[in-house]
């Protein structure tokens, strides 16, 4: 894997060329949808001759598919949007190339990032960068293995339920979903809009610290940021530690386990005091992010109607337009989340399913919020399993959707959240473990991943 350093102080064009090489020269693994290599050499160019400058001077950069950028498609991996071009670009994406970042390509992600396996992209899966056997995780499947396979030192990914984070586990690398608010939504293909983030994967904490500091602050184009709280920062004293106990029954698979208490020692070694806790609303919290996140989506995925923008299906009449495109444009599980939506919101169902789904979920965050009142992070694994073999669990979206049991609480509570290496099972496939903290402790997260790293 490949770090910031490495690029800096190097010739731009050569590390634009060199990571567009080795992507390409790693095609089997199907993590890139597109290149931009137009711009990014000329952009490269202007690095070298001083006309663009920064921190991240001529490093480059993957973006995962549904971050709207200049200089090719943008596509949500979903044939709705096969060719669609970008008429501006996320401000994400603005905040990284003012500092001289150099978008290089789209990473691969499940269709509209519905999914947690980077199964249902529209143009194939990406397969696990240990194992090609294997899924990537997702639905940021294509941004975890693009910096797994060290073709760029930080690839951008979105997180609604555990999107950054779970694929960040399966390929054993950092991933941080940010506390909601802390980056711009504005630019990004909307999921789920109360828990949608943006964040980034990296090989290591420092560099995830370094790039969520440059797209960290409020932008008067989303009015859900927070004002500027996110600075780098080393870890300062010991901490409390509570161990999340409901996520660590026999329901978890022994490997994730073991390696999640390795973790847990190694914490105590380093001079930290470790608990555990409960968190009794977890086993309620899939229910609720399916109820609401659906519902939402269904909300969000309205605007493609094969009229404005989008996939177009040959109709002779209007109602015939409007379905056909949505038809054929939309994978079964993006059709599966617009159904549960519709039904959770429509009359009559509403207080049944939804409206109860959104009292839990107040619930679950006060239920965070008094752990918080003790303890200073959370700890927990990422999921409940290593990465699966592709087509595994392809025909049921129940098991599917369990992979994402670990991560939806934070979503939904909207805190930080992040997956770092922890080590690998017998077959070594890598293992993630979760770190949670209380809103707008995204610093100290980052800050004591990193002590861990430097102690290992």
């Amino acid at each position: 894997m490949s770090a910031i350093s490495d690029f800096i102080g190097v010739s731009a064009r050569t590390n634009v060329e060199e990571a567009i090489a080795k992507a390409r020269a790693n095609e089997s693994f199907h993590a890139i949808l597109s290149y931009a290599e137009a711009r990014a050499l000329e952009r490269a160019d202007m690095v070298d001759r001083g006309e663009i400058t920064g921190s991240l001077a001529g490093v480059p950069f993957i973006a995962k598919d549904n971050f709207l950028t200049l200089g090719g498609t943008t596509t949500a991996a979903s044939k709705m949007l096969e060719n669609f071009q970008a008429p501006l670009q996320a401000t994400a994406i603005e905040k990284l190339e003012a500092a001289g970042a150099i978008c290089i390509g789209k990473a691969n992600l499940d269709a509209f990032a519905h999914g947690g396996s980077t199964e249902n992209s529209a143009f194939g899966p990406t397969k696990n960068a240990i194992d090609q056997e294997r899924v990537a995780g997702g639905s940021s499947g294509g941004s975890a293995v693009v910096v797994a396979l060290g073709i760029v030192p930080f690839a951008l990914g979105t997180d609604t339920g555990g999107s950054i984070r779970q694929p960040a586990s399966f390929n054993g690398v950092v991933g941080i979903k940010p506390t909601y608010g802390t980056v711009s939504r504005y630019g990004v293909v909307a999921m789920a809009s109360s828990t949608d983030t943006i964040g980034v994967l990296t090989s290591n904490t420092h560099d995830a610290a370094l790039v969520m500091d440059i797209m960290s602050g409020q932008d008067a184009k989303d009015m859900t940021t927070l004002p500027d709280f996110f600075a780098p920062a080393k870890l300062e004293g010991t901490k409390r530690i509570g161990v999340i106990k409901e996520a660590m029954t026999d329901d978890v698979d022994a490997d994730v386990r073991n390696v999640t208490n390795d973790y847990i020692e190694k914490l105590r070694a380093a001079g930290h005091e470790v608990e555990e806790v409960s968190l009794s609303l977890l086993k309620y919290a899939l229910a609720v992010y399916y109820i609401v996140v659906p519902a939402e989506i269904s909300s969000n995925l309205g605007r493609y109607d094969g009229i404005r923008y989008g996939h177009r299906a040959q109709a002779t009449r209007l109602t015939e337009l409007y379905g056909s495109s949505r038809d054929e444009g939309f994978m079964t599980e993006n059709k599966r989340r617009i159904m549960i939506g519709s039904y959770v919101l429509s009359s009559g169902f509403f207080d049944a399913y939804y409206l109860q789904a959104q009292k839990v979920r107040t619930l679950l965050i006060n239920e965070f919020n008094n752990l918080f009142q003790t303890f200073d992070v959370l700890i927990a694994p990422v999921a409940p399993t290593p990465a699966f073999k592709i087509g595994e669990n392809a025909s049921d979206p129940i098991k599917m959707y369990l992979a994402d049991v670990m991560t939806v609480p934070a979503s939904l509570a909207g805190l930080p959240a992040m997956s770092v290496p922890a080590g690998v099972n017998q077959q070594g496939l890598p293992i993630g473990v979760q770190l949670i903290g209380k809103r707008k402790d995204d610093a100290l997260l980052l800050a004591l991943a990193e002590s861990m790293e430097e102690n290992a």
